[in-house]
Formats: C-alpha cells, sequence, structure tokens
C-alpha cells in the first residue's frame, strides 16, 4: 500500500481536485443533485477556480494520487445564522468545513479522517474553537462519517438553488479537538481481502 498524506494544495491540484469533484457529484451525489448541475460540469472552468482558491485546500493523497480534498476557513454569518438570521455569540471563533470529499474508489482508506483532523487543525491553529459544516439532506453517508467525530445535526436547514432545483442542506457542528473513531479495516483485523 502506498503511503497516505494530506498536504496544503498548490495550484497544480486544480485539474486533480476538479477530477475528485466531478466524480463523487456524478456518482456518490447522483441522486440528489440535480442533473443539471452535473451535467453541466465544466471541468475546465471548475479547474480555473481551484487553481485561483488554495487558501485553505487540502488534499489527500496516496501515493502520487490525489483521492480527495477539503476547504476549510472561518465561518461566515450566512454559514451560522439560525431560522431567524440571529448568530451565536461565539460566531468569531467558528471553523468552517466547506467541503470535503473522496473520490469513492478511494473510499474507506481513511482518507476522509485524515483531511478532518487536518482541517480542524487547521481552524484550531486559526483560532477557532468549534467547526461547523454543511451536507445535502438526503446525503446518509456523510452525517455518518462527521459523527464518528464527534459532529452532530445541531437542527438548522437551509435551502439552495442548485441550477434551479432545490438542495436542503442540514448543518452539523462540533469539536475540532478530534476523537476521531477510525473504523479497522478488514485489512487491519488481519482478515484475508475479498
Amino acid at each position: 500500500m502506498a503511503l497516505a498524506h494530506v498536504r496544503p494544495a498548490t495550484p497544480d491540484d486544480a485539474a486533480a481536485v476538479t477530477a475528485v469533484q466531478r466524480e463523487v457529484w456524478t456518482t456518490a451525489w447522483a441522486g440528489f443533485l440535480p442533473a443539471g448541475l452535473t451535467e453541466g460540469f465544466d471541468d475546465e472552468a471548475v479547474t480555473a477556480a481551484w487553481g485561483r482558491s488554495v487558501e485553505g485546500l487540502l488534499v489527500a493523497t496516496e501515493g502520487d494520487a490525489v483521492t480527495g480534498f477539503a476547504l476549510a476557513g472561518p465561518a461566515s454569518s450566512d454559514d451560522l445564522a439560525d431560522a431567524v438570521g440571529s448568530v451565536p455569540d461565539d460566531a468569531g471563533s467558528v471553523g468552517l468545513v466547506a467541503t470535503l470529499l473522496v473520490s469513492p474508489r478511494w473510499g474507506r482508506r481513511g482518507h476522509g479522517g485524515r483531511l478532518l483532523v487536518t482541517a480542524a487543525e487547521a481552524l484550531r491553529a486559526g483560532g477557532a474553537t468549534r467547526g461547523v459544516t454543511w451536507v445535502p439532506e438526503r446525503d446518509a453517508a456523510s452525517p455518518a462519517f462527521y459523527a464518528r467525530a464527534g459532529w452532530e445535526p445541531d437542527g438548522t436547514v437551509r435551502t439552495l438553488d442548485a441550477g434551479g432545483r432545490p438542495l436542503r442542506e442540514v448543518r452539523l457542528g462540533g469539536p475540532l479537538d478530534l476523537g476521531f473513531a477510525v473504523v479497522p479495516t478488514a485489512e487491519d483485523l488481519g482478515l484475508p481481502l475479498l
């Protein structure tokens, strides 16, 4: 098995990040993202945007392959507001994991956990004391993943315009001092791989 790492992204990672985003959007998330959003995915434009926006962007790698990515930074008031627009008293010290995606073919190898732990460390280093993220309401896998890190839904839901169709998201939040519960793989347990 090749060595797995998480490192800050560079503009040279933009095409690989785009490939992961496209793969997740068109496979794992295909059932709840509007078809127009995935069918109109413009690799060139998305790659250019990622190339300009590497601040806070982390990539997970295994060997030479980029397997996933996360984008983290300070949470905006829009990300923290409740249903009536109030923001919490600690708004200035809340970090946001804006996205965390791992290519399905690289799933269940610890890349997501390493990305979240590294993003949490970066947020803490920037002064954040807790974190939040938004996940599609119909996505069952992401809340389960975040729950292993102690992040739970806080009851806040928002609806985005995703290519002319509504996309409901739920907000999750939790600590940045992560006690991530790693689920052992068959290989970890010394079991034969099927």
